[in-house]
């Protein structure tokens, strides 16, 4: 079983100045060997700030371990796993930016749960790239999940039309006149604004993330907020945040979705 443990019970045992008492959240030892380290896993007896080793077991000897480089977020798991299955170790030891110290022992893959992102591009893909960020920080560390990013090119859809001049088009529905016969690149909002104006003569390419899922669990981005939270769309199970939505709603949705997936395992 893949472990990957919070910094607090990860001791690195260069030294025993209290003989074989440890403090007390210690639940495995980095220790010196000859020739690098090994990793051990220590039971304790009851008692105050350092207490006795009771008992130890050795989880990797100094041919299995490797220690990263370089210092890393030890709470970005995704992270750390993608470094560490890397190197072919049974362990791979980090050191974080405050000094603290994690590793990751047998990663497995199939520990993980992967989801899969869909946005769109131009303009700035606001889901993508704020998910890459909280991840990167390390906000969903203890769930151990990956993320695969979809993102929709909407200019190959070599539309006349385009919804809104953000994206940088030349003629769009928010801020042009429509004359029928346009290709016009949009979702339910756009042809729903074009018909209410200027009718039904225009062929239609649909550019919404949520037409384009394929893969779950999903979240996808979507312009109609009563499409918004954890749902099945088109058979597949997901989540749908709303176009504009905040750091903290997209994180929000990301453990929620998690929470249930992990649960109807």
């Amino acid at each position: 079983m893949m472990i990957i443990p919070e910094c607090k019970t990860v001791g690195y045992a260069s030294s025993m100045p209290c003989g074989r008492k440890v403090y007390f959240l210690s639940r495995y030892l980095i220790r010196e060997t000859p020739n690098g380290y090994e990793l051990i896993e220590v039971e304790l007896e009851p008692g105050g700030m350092m207490r006795e080793i009771t008992s130890e077991k050795l989880l990797a000897g100094e041919d299995e371990i490797c220690w990263h480089p370089e210092k890393v977020n030890i709470h970005n798991h995704a992270l750390l796993f993608s470094l560490a299955i890397k190197t072919s170790k049974k362990c791979t030891i980090f050191s974080g930016y405050d000094e603290h110290i994690t590793f990751v022992l047998d990663p497995d893959p199939s520990e993980f749960l992967t989801i899969h992102i869909y946005d769109s591009s131009p303009p700035f893909p606001h889901l993508s790239e704020t998910l890459k960020k909280l991840e990167e920080a390390g906000l969903f560390g203890r769930l151990n999940l990956l993320f695969e990013h979809h993102i929709l090119d909407i200019a190959e859809a070599k539309a006349d039309v385009y919804p809104c001049r953000a994206s940088g088009f030349d003629l769009t529905i928010d801020a042009d006149v429509m004359h029928g016969g346009e290709i016009v690149a949009g979702c339910l909002t756009t042809r729903q604004i074009y018909t209410e104006l200027w009718g039904e003569n225009y062929t239609f390419v649909d550019i919404c993330p949520l037409s384009h899922v394929q893969e779950e669990p999903f979240i996808a981005r979507c312009c109609r907020q009563e499409r918004e939270g954890v749902t099945t769309w088109n058979g597949k199970h997901g989540a749908i945040v709303h176009w504009g939505a905040s750091p903290e709603k997209i994180a929000e949705t990301v453990f929620l979705l998690a929470k249930e997936m992990r649960g109807n395992k």
